[in-house]
């Protein structure tokens, strides 16, 4: 596919209408339909990015080639199994679904299809992740804050799969390594949901993990700290700066790490209209969106149970 991949968007609210401004903006992408219950936001958006507001899915896919699906989270397996069914490419919003059973059916029809299925797991797109990846090779622990002001916006799921679950999925990525226990605990303050959590992780190569998230925070935190046997890493997602201290002799120093800034989302979509037209897999699949969505229910389970433990996790 040499020429302009045809894109659209499903659900324009807050997290929609950037992926509508960004594929207005890529050279490689056409931004041709925007889809949204909102009739009168699809057309101002529409309006704004030259495309056209249609007034249904159907109508969406018979104009695109390929679609980003950012709407509920309960809807994602309608839609995004709608828009694959009809050979279209997919990038999904996190999570990638509302159930593990939903996600692995969404995995197995874009497989069956052959068609590109990407999660929008922005993180790995963000730059400090290359140093990340560059830099450690063998973690031994691991340790995240993830703090947000209270968004107004995705109430039907915890913050365990509203914002830690990014976390979640970088750190089985750096780790790779099956998980060995899980300890969670939750706490509800604004919503009938978690709004604070904090789980600890062990994995079978020994490796820990300790992950919070908020989202009632008076501050706005994204940072992850990474430990291993000769250094560590401390990195800042949100500045995308950070910091390399590594051993000498008895002493420890301490080096800038240099990040070239940019908008991960930007990277993101860019690296999805990529795959579209290569008809290349991901970099995060819906197999790896699936195995963070399985340790992010696992993790909600044992708060709400208000149990610690979670053995034999079956992510995948």
């Amino acid at each position: 596919m040499s020429e302009k991949v045809k894109t659209g968007v499903v659900g324009v609210g807050a997290i929609g209408r950037n992926h509508a401004r960004i594929y207005a903006e890529l050279e490689s992408a056409d931004l041709v339909a925007i889809y949204d219950q909102n009739t009168e936001l699809a057309k101002e958006l529409a309006e704004k990015f030259g495309s056209t507001a249609v007034g249904s899915l159907d109508e969406l896919i018979e104009l695109v080639d390929a679609a980003s699906v950012s709407t509920p989270t309960v809807t994602h397996l309608e839609v995004a199994g709608a828009l694959l069914r009809a050979n279209k490419d997919v990038l999904v919003e996190k999570p990638i679904s509302d159930s593990l059973e939903n996600a692995r059916s969404l995995v197995e029809l874009a497989r069956e299809k052959g068609r590109v299925l990407q999660v929008g797991h922005i993180e790995r797109f963000n730059p400090v992740m290359e140093q990340l990846e560059s830099c450690l090779n063998q973690p031994v622990f691991i340790e995240s804050h993830r703090l947000s002001p209270f968004p107004k916006r995705s109430l039907d799921i915890g913050v365990v799969l509203d914002l830690m679950i990014h976390d979640l999925e970088i750190i089985l990525h750096l780790v790779d390594s099956p998980m060995a226990h899980v300890d969670a605990v939750g706490v509800s303050v604004l919503t009938h949901r978690e709004d604070i959590a904090n789980a600890r992780i062990r994995f079978e190569n020994g490796c820990v993990a300790n992950i919070t998230a908020s989202r009632i925070s008076p501050e706005r935190l994204r940072k992850i700290r990474v430990f291993q046997s000769d250094a560590y890493l401390s990195l800042d997602y949100q500045d995308q700066s950070g910091w390399i201290y590594r051993k000498d002799g008895m002493e420890i120093v301490r080096d800038e790490v240099k990040v070239e800034k940019d908008e991960p989302l930007k990277l993101e979509l860019s690296a999805f209209v990529d795959c579209v037209k290569k008809g290349e897999q991901p970099k995060v699949s819906g197999q790896h969106g699936t195995a963070a969505l399985d340790i992010a229910m696992e993790i909600t389970r044992l708060i709400e149970a208000g149990a610690t433990g979670g053995l034999g996790l079956s992510a995948g």
